[in-house]
C-alpha cells in the first residue's frame, strides 16, 4: 500500500497520497479548492466594479425600461440599484407616460417577449386602473390568457365573445371564467346567475360551480342574484418607517399616520397558549373604514399567529367592543400533534413587554402610555388611498400590507364564512408576513362580519 503523506497547509490533517501532492504542490484536494477559491474571491473583489445603468437618466418611461431589461450574470459587475423602487417610480408616471409604458409592452408581447410585456401590462393595471381595451383582442388572439386581471376593462363586444367561449373552449374555460368575474358588469352577472339556476354541461368538469369563480375578481352572487363585493375600499398602504428616520429624529415628519399594528395582548390562546396579537387597530373613523360599520370606536383584529397558519381564526366582540375568542372556533385535525413551539411566530424580535408602536386615536395622537416605553416600532398607514388592485398580484412584489383592496392571494381566493350567520366575510386588509416576523413568508388576511361584529384571520404562503 502507497504510503501517504500529510498536507502542506497549516492547520490540516488530512492525509495524501505522493501522486496528489505532485499535482497540488503538497495540498489535499479540499485544501486546493478552498484556496482556488479564495484566490478567485480575491481577483472579484480587486476588479469588480459599479455599473449604474441610470445616470444621467431622470425621464421615468426610460427608467422603468432599464429596470425591465433582462440583465446576464457577471461577477465582475454590480449594478448600483435606483433610488427608487420599481413601484415607486411606476405611482410617478404621468398619464402620458403610462401611455407610452402600454405602447412598449405591447412591442414586447409582439416581439415574443410575452412575460416582460405582460408584466408591464399587470403594474398598469394594478397601479394606476389603465384600461386594456383597445389591447385585450390582440392579447386574446395570442392566447395570452393570464393574469385575468387584465381583462377588466373588455368591451362589450370581447365580453360576449369570452362568453361564447366558456363553452367552447375547454382547455382555457378556467381562465376565461375568471377573466368574466374581473369584467363582473351586468350582463356578466345575470351569465353567472343563469349559469347557477342551469348548470351547464360543462360544470361536471370543473372543480367549482361556475358562479364561484366571482370570488377570484373580489365579489359575489347573493342568494337574490345580485352582486355583492367581498372586499372594502378604498385601500391605504401599510408600512414601518426606516429606523434611521426615526433615529434622526424625523418622526413627526413621516408620510401617513401613524397606525396600531401588532400588538400583543395579555390574552393567550386556548388552543397552542400563544399571545394573541392584534394585528390591526384602526379607528373607526379612517377613510379605509368608512363603508364599514362597526359598534365600537376601534376596529381591532386579534388572532393567534400559528393557529390562524391552520385554520381560519374567529374573534367575537364582547359588551365593551373588544375582540374575544369566538365559541365557533373549530381546532383543524391533527393540530395536537403539531410542535407548537417551533411554530411560534416572533414578531421581528420585538418581545410583548418592550413592544410599542404608533396608534391612530380619534384625533390622530398617540396612544396613552406610548411615550413611557423604551423600544417602539414606528407603523404608518398611507395618507392617500391608491387603487382597489393595488396589492392584488401579490407575485408583482408590491407593498401589499393594506387596508382595503382586493385581496393579494398567494393561492385561490379564500373568502371565510361567518360561523354565525353564514354570509362570506368581507375582506378589510391583509399583512406581508416580512412585516410580521424577520424573513416571515406568506401573507395573513383579515375579515369582517358586519352584522355579527366578528372578525376572521386567515392566512396563505407559496
Amino acid at each position: 500500500m502507497t504510503e501517504r503523506i500529510p498536507c502542506v497547509r497549516e492547520g490540516c490533517d488530512h492525509m495524501i497520497l505522493p501522486a496528489t501532492a505532485a499535482k497540488t504542490g503538497g495540498y489535499c484536494m479540499p485544501c486546493k479548492q478552498e484556496m482556488e477559491r479564495e484566490a478567485h474571491q480575491r481577483y472579484i473583489e480587486a476588479n469588480r466594479r459599479d455599473v449604474d445603468l441610470y445616470e444621467g437618466i431622470t425621464d421615468a418611461v426610460q427608467i422603468l425600461k432599464i429596470m425591465h431589461e433582462p440583465r446576464t450574470y457577471n461577477e465582475l459587475i454590480r449594478y448600483v440599484p435606483y433610488m427608487y423602487s420599481m413601484e415607486q417610480v411606476y405611482l410617478s408616471l404621468t398619464a402620458e407616460q403610462q401611455h407610452e409604458m402600454k405602447r412598449y409592452a405591447m412591442e414586447l408581447i409582439r416581439s415574443d417577449d410575452e412575460d416582460g410585456g405582460k408584466d408591464i401590462l399587470l403594474y398598469l393595471v394594478c397601479y394606476h386602473d389603465l384600461p386594456l381595451t383597445s389591447e385585450i383582442p390582440e392579447l386574446l388572439e395570442r392566447e395570452i390568457v393570464y393574469p385575468a386581471v387584465l381583462f377588466k376593462s373588455a368591451s362589450g363586444e370581447m365580453r360576449d365573445h369570452l362568453i361564447q367561449q366558456v363553452n367552447n373552449d375547454g382547455e382555457n374555460r378556467n381562465h376565461f371564467l375568471i377573466m368574466l368575474a374581473y369584467i363582473g358588469d351586468e350582463v356578466v352577472v345575470q351569465q353567472f346567475l343563469q349559469w347557477r339556476q342551469a348548470p351547464p354541461l360543462w360544470a361536471s368538469e370543473l372543480y367549482i360551480a361556475p358562479e364561484r369563480y366571482t370570488l377570484q375578481a373580489g365579489w359575489e352572487l347573493t342568494e337574490e342574484g345580485q352582486r355583492r363585493e367581498l372586499f372594502i375600499t378604498p385601500s391605504y398602504s401599510l408600512y414601518e418607517a426606516e429606523h434611521s428616520d426615526v433615529e434622526a429624529g424625523e418622526s413627526e415628519n413621516l408620510n401617513g399616520s401613524p397606525i396600531s399594528l401588532l400588538v400583543p395582548s395579555s390574552k393567550l390562546c386556548p388552543w397552542c397558549g400563544s399571545s394573541f396579537i392584534s394585528l390591526m387597530n384602526l379607528h373607526v373613523k379612517h377613510p379605509s373604514l368608512r363603508s364599514v360599520h362597526w359598534n365600537s370606536p376601534q376596529l381591532d383584529v386579534q388572532t393567534c399567529l400559528v393557529c390562524s397558519s391552520y385554520s381560519v381564526v374567529y374573534m367575537e366582540m364582547d359588551a365593551e367592543g373588544n375582540p374575544i375568542w369566538s365559541k365557533y372556533n373549530v381546532k383543524p385535525d391533527g393540530f395536537d400533534e403539531i410542535d407548537v413551539e417551533e411554530m411560534s411566530v416572533d414578531v421581528s424580535g420585538v418581545s410583548s413587554s418592550s413592544l410599542n408602536v404608533g396608534s391612530l386615536a380619534g384625533e390622530g395622537e398617540w396612544s396613552e402610555g406610548a411615550q413611557e416605553q423604551v423600544q417602539r416600532r414606528w407603523f404608518r398607514i398611507a395618507s392617500e388611498p391608491r387603487q382597489p388592485y393595488h396589492g392584488s398580484e401579490w407575485a408583482m412584489e408590491p407593498s401589499i400590507s393594506q387596508v382595503g383592496g382586493h385581496p393579494g392571494w398567494v393561492q385561490d381566493a379564500d373568502y371565510p364564512v361567518c360561523p354565525a350567520c353564514s354570509a362570506t366575510m368581507k375582506a378589510i386588509g391583509q399583512l406581508d408576513g416580512e412585516m410580521i416576523q424577520e424573513n416571515g413568508e406568506g401573507v395573513y388576511y383579515m375579515f369582517a362580519c358586519e352584522p355579527c361584529q366578528m372578525t376572521a384571520v386567515s392566512y396563505q404562503q407559496s
